[in-house]
């Protein structure tokens, strides 16, 4: 074997090889079941196809359809399958860009008709077929004249514009299937039967070439693929429930909030939905006045040179609202989108000394932000809100400590709301672009690795996603449904007290800089209120619910009663209505259930009589009896907020 390769298999083990063997070789050298299972191979953990040949010695592992890279595989294949059905059925239509996305694919079509849903049955059958067809995914390298050549003769102009803007010297790849074939860097499963039939078509909506209004309007068709109809079937449901706890509805089912265009990206809170907003903050203040916060406000504008200073201007600009324009005679002033220039100034508004430390400035900083006109989401998404900030100045040696107390912290408040379950960790390290020293990237990610070991949360390695000014730790939520949010963050920062000049008076008398870390732990309160109202379905905790019980009469001739027992609430201090309408009272109890009120308390001639209540609890047939002041001890004991 005079020009063999070395590779090297997961568990150590080194084999010699042909030079120019596959995938497909390593596979069926190991056993019948793995070549028939292998669905790729990583090369030095760059995915390529099993029939590639292998060039040089480095380490592999064989990709089946239970690894994680399966998913990524399926989904860009069968949006070639959907390109494929989309031209067979539809001669003229021109492909361009279609890429695997979170749970599924899409690709985007150029044709003088646009694609409507009334299209999917057709070209999900044929898709079928096309799978059915166990097509080999051919792989081939063109020349880049010719390939331009011979898309622009079939009249795929946006794949010749591609191919002109790749930079000089790339390889021109070119995948077939069948007949059929597409420009695509890959890689790709052995053959389309590979795809399987566990995929969907979902919807169609316009996009810009490139992302350019200035372009023409394609037609883009999303998709979802999953490894079997299992898989499918689980998703589809997933999206059945979050069609159903959509924050946007229940909003305007339970009153809660409303958009208008006059106002992009901004809130109007009617008042029950602003009593859960504050009275989340107030339980958050309450949490945080325990753990020995102290809470500022700042500016809600501030002088170009303080974001120069912290180095946003630089790396953030295009998201910041200013004023005036730039190029104006006054100097600019940025609306803050985050509060760590205005806390920063009030730590340097005094001589502090190392006694002073650790210093916890919490603040629920209003800030702003641009987001585009796509990517605004409801309350998901919005360019005004309160983030639940918070910043840490500390020393060296109290740094670790600092950190695990905020960890512990962010883990009691998401136990409190029920959103601890599954609680996982990303760990972000230095993006390439950065500023700062590698000594100080160092000793911010070695502490945050210290924290990781000393909490005890699963957590999983992020590379290169920090922020351009600190590692940091992300908490990642997992709701009711399944879904996966990032609320908390904590990021040590060794970059900005330089670049703002803070500093403390040492024991030793001496100037020292001291640590800052950011930690937030709802993140944007707009954001976690549409995520506890789609994993709550809008069913909130007790403590929670803006209208806690309703008092609701039978007959009118208890609506004086009626009356005494919600006087008798509010002084416990439940939130709590009277409904004495001249309705059915199952009429009432659908109407509230709808409204989302956890308790009704029904009374009539017989409750008045007795000086009780029936207690009917949300989303529960039966109804409990019991006389009025037990009644009212055991909901004030309901209703109190966690410490």
């Amino acid at each position: 074997m005079a020009h063999g390769i070395t590779l090297t298999f997961p568990d150590g083990a080194a084999r010699a090889f042909p030079a120019g063997s596959t995938g497909a070789d390593v596979a069926a050298s190991i056993s019948p079941g793995l070549a028939k299972a292998a669905l790729a191979i990583a090369l030095d953990g760059e995915v390529r196809d099993l029939s590639r040949p292998i060039e040089r010695g480095c380490t592999v592992r064989l990709i089946t359809r239970k690894d994680a890279e399966a998913l990524e595989l399926i989904r860009h294949d069968a949006a070639h399958v959907m390109a494929q059905a989309v031209q067979d059925l539809y001669p003229g239509t021109q492909v361009t860009i279609g890429p695997a996305v979170e749970d599924g694919f899409y690709y985007d079509f150029a044709r003088e008709t646009p694609f409507s849903t009334d299209d999917f049955a057709a070209i999900e059958a044929r898709m079928r077929e096309i799978v059915a067809a166990a097509e080999p995914f051919v792989r081939e390298v063109w020349d880049r004249d010719d390939a331009i050549a011979h898309f622009e003769s079939i009249g795929e102009h946006y794949k010749a514009e591609i191919i002109r803007d790749l930079p000089e010297g790339e390889e021109v790849s070119v995948y077939r299937q069948g007949d059929w074939l597409d420009l695509c860097r890959g890689p790709h499963l052995p053959t389309t039967a590979h795809v399987g039939t566990a995929f969907k078509l979902m919807k169609v909506a316009g996009a810009y070439w490139r992302g350019d209004h200035r372009n023409a309007m394609l037609t883009r068709i999303y998709g979802t693929s999953w490894r079997d109809e299992k898989e499918l079937k689980s998703h589809l449901h997933r999206l059945e429930e979050a069609e159903k706890r959509d924050h946007r509805k229940l909003g305007t089912q339970m009153d809660l909030f409303h958009f208008q265009e006059e106002a992009p990206g901004q809130v109007f809170w009617h008042p029950k939905g602003w009593t859960i907003y504050t009275t989340l903050m107030d339980y958050m203040r309450r949490k945080i006045r325990a753990s020995g916060y102290v809470e500022i406000n700042t500016p809600q504008m501030l002088d170009a040179r303080f974001w120069r200073a912290s180095g946003h201007w630089d790396k953030y600009r295009e998201n910041m609202f200013v004023l005036p324009p730039e190029g104006e005679d006054v100097p600019p002033v940025a609306l803050k989108p985050m509060s760590c220039p205005g806390g920063a100034q009030v730590y340097k508004s005094a001589l502090r000394s190392y006694r002073d430390l650790p210093l916890r400035m919490a603040e629920f900083g209003h800030v702003v932000r641009r987001e585009p006109s796509g990517a605004r989401h409801g309350l998901m998404r919005v360019q005004a809100f309160t983030q639940d900030d918070a910043h840490i100045f500390c020393t060296d040696a109290q740094l670790e400590d600092e950190v695990v107390a905020m960890c512990d912290l962010i883990a009691q408040v998401y136990r409190d709301l029920g959103l601890a379950e599954g609680l996982r960790v990303n760990f972000s390290t230095r993006p390439e672009q950065r500023i700062g020293s590698d000594a100080d990237w160092d000793r911010a990610e070695g502490a945050l690795r210290k924290v990781l070991d000393r909490i005890g949360l699963p957590w999983d390695l992020n590379p290169g996603d920090g922020a351009f000014y600190a590692p940091k730790l992300d908490f990642i939520l997992t709701d009711a449904i399944g879904r996966a949010w990032q609320c908390g963050t904590v990021q040590v920062d060794m970059n900005m007290p330089t670049r703002l000049d803070l500093a403390y008076v040492g024991e030793d008398g001496a100037r020292h800089r001291p640590h800052l870390v950011h930690r937030a732990i709802m993140g944007s309160m707009e954001r976690f209120m549409g995520v506890l109202l789609e994993h709550y379905a809008g069913n909130l905790p007790l403590w929670l619910a803006p209208v806690q019980a309703v008092v609701a009469t039978i007959t009118s001739d208890a609506n004086a009663y009626a009356g005494e027992v919600l006087e008798a609430l509010q002084q416990v201090g439940i939130r709590a209505e009277a409904d004495t309408r001249n309705e059915k009272i199952n009429y009432k109890v659908r109407e509230h259930s709808l409204a989302k009120v956890p308790v009704l308390l029904v009374v009539g001639g017989r409750e008045a009589e007795g000086r009780s209540v029936a207690i009917r609890r949300l989303g529960g047939k039966a109804q409990e009896v019991m006389p009025l002041n037990t009644a009212l001890q055991t909901m004030e004991a309901e209703c109190a907020p966690p410490f």
